[in-house]
Parts: structure tokens; C-alpha cells; sequence
């Protein structure tokens, strides 16, 4: 069923909060890093290692954990966007039942900080790769239909695939900023699609 609140649809809300939540608790968290940061040399995660970043870590951290959890009305609202093709609703309830693993794992970043070690960089791998899955899966889905912004759709093929292909040629810092940043905007693109696209997805 789809969900909105007052005039808006609940993706809009909701992923619109996952930018301003996430942006403004990691620029919090950066104002109180002691020393010299940057995306070409630190990781974003370093922003919430209580070891670097005693007090500022708690922003990020939360942050973290504040976004996973938005995530998940954000992928259920997406169902929306599924139509009466077989094909179409598969992809799509699979991309979003991975969207709702990469939210609990955004959750276990922040709670497992990169000071401690194993537990954060296996939630961080779970994180990006399904993210990764998750934007394809939705990206076949979303192009199938006729009200999707075929645009908005052409450039989350190009951050997923890009990101990729660095991560795998460049890596370091500079490219986990990049893919996440640039999922963040997919986010936003989509979250307005779905406000302009509405009524027609919900007549």
C-alpha cells in the first residue's frame, strides 16, 4: 500500500531526511576532528573512531545509525513504483529486500566503529556491497516503467558503475566519498520523481 504523510509521499520524506540527517551529523562530526581531514585521506568512517574523534564520533556514529534507519521507509515506499509485470516486480522486491540489508548495515557501522575493528569492516562490506546490488536491481526495475525519469535513471547506472570501477582500479578514501555522495543524490533525484510521478502511480 502506498504510504504518504499530508501531501507527500513517504519516499520523499523519508529520503530527503536520509540526506539531511546523514550530511548534518558527519559535518558535525568533522567540525570536532582534532586534526587535519580530508576526503583524499581519511575514510568517512574515521570520523566516528572514538580513538581520532573522541567526541565528534558520536555524531557520525548516530548519523549512521539515524540514516540505516530511515532507509527503510525510503525501500518500502519504492513499491510504488512496481506495475503488473512479473519481471518488473521480482527486480524490484529484490532490490528493495537488499536496500533494507544495506539499512541494518549502515546501522552496524555506527554501532560498530571503525575502532573496533572486524565487526565495523565486515558491516562496511556488507554496507557497499549490498548498496552496490541494490541500485542495479532497482535501476532494471525503475526503467521499466514509463513514469520513471529515464535521466535521473542514466545517472544512477553511471555512480553504481563508476563506483564500482574505481573501487576495483582506484580505491582509498576519495572513492568511498564519491559512491557515497553520489548514491545520496540518486536519492534525492528519486525522491523528487516520486513526488512528480504520484498521482499517476497512485491514481
Amino acid at each position: 500500500m502506498a504510504i504518504r504523510i499530508g501531501k507527500y509521499p513517504i519516499v520523499t520524506i523519508s529520503g530527503a531526511l536520509v540526506i539531511i540527517v546523514y550530511c548534518i551529523f558527519t559535518l558535525i562530526s568533522w567540525a570536532f576532528y582534532p586534526d587535519s581531514y580530508g576526503p583524499s585521506t581519511h575514510y568517512l568512517s574515521r570520523l566516528g573512531n572514538y580513538n581520532y574523534n573522541p567526541f565528534g564520533a558520536y555524531f557520525y556514529n548516530w548519523g549512521c545509525i539515524l540514516t540505516g534507519i530511515l532507509l527503510f521507509p525510503f525501500f518500502y515506499g519504492l513499491y510504488i513504483w512496481c506495475v503488473e509485470r512479473y519481471f518488473q516486480g521480482f527486480f524490484l522486491l529484490l532490490g528493495l529486500g537488499l536496500g533494507f540489508i544495506s539499512g541494518g548495515a549502515l546501522m552496524f557501522i555506527g554501532y560498530f566503529s571503525e575502532d573496533q575493528g572486524a565487526p565495523h569492516m565486515t558491516s562496511s562490506s556488507w554496507f557497499f556491497t549490498c548498496l552496490f546490488f541494490t541500485l542495479i536491481l532497482l535501476l532494471i526495475a525503475l526503467f521499466l516503467n514509463p513514469n520513471f525519469n529515464k535521466i535521473i535513471g542514466i545517472y544512477g547506472l553511471g555512480i553504481t558503475l563508476s563506483s564500482l570501477y574505481f573501487a576495483l582500479t582506484v580505491g582509498g578514501p576519495l572513492t568511498e566519498w564519491y559512491s557515497v555522495f553520489g548514491s545520496l543524490l540518486f536519492v534525492g533525484l528519486l525522491s523528487w520523481n516520486t513526488l512528480k510521478a504520484w498521482d499517476t502511480l497512485n491514481p
